[in-house]
């Protein structure tokens, strides 16, 4: 009989208590400084290679000083939404620069990212309508599409074949594909040139969620669109302010006849408070840095191929990343769970990725980098994944000299691994389940 508790099912959920009893919970770490490579958790300084704060830009002078100068001036609360008293002048200003940025005719500034991807993709794809995804688009696509009115069809991950024989089944239908620029897990680009030639083809529209690739990707870091010459063939330009914008919020930008139409349609802008003015000078602060200093790019993409090299040295598998996103394979859940904590142990903070976000068998330690790491810190770091690589038996060995490390702490699981992982599969089944 079926518990008539609505509760009953959190009372249940045990499984994070039994991670955390097992000494490998890796969630929620408190951090107590600023977001830059260095950071203090919990007391101890750990070099950070989990961040999205891709230039550095978090802790940018001036970025902090324009947040400083937006409260003094604004307060710190719109205290309502976009659609009524909550629009000030900043925010249009920033709208302006953001499209110009981007190459577009207008752009909307929502509050979150989460936020942007949900107004744009309910707003505009209705009943007997489309949306086409990646099977690895970010969550915030995915649950966009399923409030949408229309019908989500998905196409294996960058798989070119599978994304036309979908437009084939649907040609005579409105339709959008929607695909990440860079891939939040893999660290891969979307190829957009071939996408954008079957769009043509099958008369679809394109949207690139250029989260993790604005600031990182083309010359200027105006995203995926302009590293492949291409700015002009998207339809539609997400991005989101929480990463290379140091900041939070999304945009956004198209033709101005869609921003205007999203700008009335869309749930998640109308009935959402807008973005304080201390994020939104941060924004803008942001964009006028990235405008100018033309070296923080360069200095990105410096420590990226000094990390995935590195990496591939010592025996590490970096997948298919193209970009400072740079996944390790390491295998098992358990194993994975193991090494972030090891890691933590020698004073690096990482991120382990389990099943089912990747396919069983194949946990990674997800790790990104910034434009403001130094090669000492990306060094030591090399040398602290070499050394517990070889502690797992993930690489066989390497060719780097690894360098004294202090001693070794002694901790010990509570946990089997037969539990950990059927503790794991129960919890990410449950939030992975609309990605399905």
């Amino acid at each position: 009989m079926q518990n008539s508790d609505l509760f009953a099912k959190c009372f249940k959920f045990t499984t994070v208590h039994e991670i955390i009893a097992a000494g490998v919970y890796p969630y929620f770490k408190k951090t107590e400084s600023g977001q830059g490579p260095e950071i203090i958790v919990e007391g101890e300084k750990k070099i950070v290679i989990c961040s999205n704060n891709y230039l550095g830009l978090a802790s940018h002078p001036k970025v902090k000083e324009a947040s400083v100068e937006a409260v003094r001036k604004y307060g710190t609360s719109c205290t309502g939404s976009r659609f009524l008293n909550g629009t000030i002048d900043l925010h249009e200003k920033v709208e302006k620069k953001f499209a110009k940025f981007v190459g577009k005719e207008a752009a909307v500034l929502f509050t979150t990212g989460h936020h942007a991807n949900l107004g744009a993709i309910t707003s505009l794809v209705g009943k007997n309508e489309i949306v086409i995804t990646d099977k690895l688009d970010h969550a915030s696509i995915i649950d966009g599409c399923h409030l949408a009115l229309g019908e989500m069809v998905r196409f294996r991950h960058n798989d070119m074949a599978d994304l036309e024989r979908q437009l084939q089944k649907y040609e005579h239908t409105p339709k959008l594909i929607v695909v990440d620029g860079v891939f939040s897990m893999e660290g891969d680009i979307a190829n957009l040139p071939e996408i954008v030639k079957l769009a043509r083809r099958y008369e679809a529209r394109i949207m690139v969620d250029e989260a993790h690739s604005l600031g990182v990707l083309g010359e200027t870091g105006r995203g995926t669109g302009e590293h492949f010459g291409l700015q002009h063939e998207v339809d539609i330009v997400m991005a989101t302010a929480s990463k290379s914008l140091a900041s939070i919020g999304g945009f956004i930008a198209s033709r101005e006849e869609v921003v205007h139409y999203i700008k009335h349609l869309s749930r998640s802008l109308i009935f959402t408070a807008s973005l304080p003015p201390a994020c939104v000078a941060a924004i803008d602060a942001s964009l006028d840095i990235i405008e100018k200093d033309k070296e923080l790019i360069a200095k990105l993409w410096h420590n990226t191929k000094k990390m995935k090299e590195g990496f591939e040295a010592i025996g590490f598998n970096t997948r298919t990343s193209q970009s400072p996103i740079i996944p390790l394979t390491v295998g098992e859940d358990m194993k994975a769970f193991k090494m972030w904590r090891m890691l933590y142990d020698e004073g690096v903070f990482a991120s382990p990725v389990v099943s089912p976000a990747v396919p069983e068998g194949q946990a990674i330690i997800r790790t990104s980098y910034m434009a403001s790491h130094t090669d000492e810190q990306l060094d030591f770091v090399l040398d602290k994944f070499e050394k517990v690589g070889k502690q797992l038996g993930i690489i066989p060995g390497g060719t780097r000299k690894i360098k004294p490390t202090v001693q070794e702490k002694k901790w010990k699981f509570s946990f089997t691994s037969m539990k950990m992982n059927s503790s794991l599969k129960s919890w990410f089944k449950n939030l992975w389940n609309s990605n399905k």
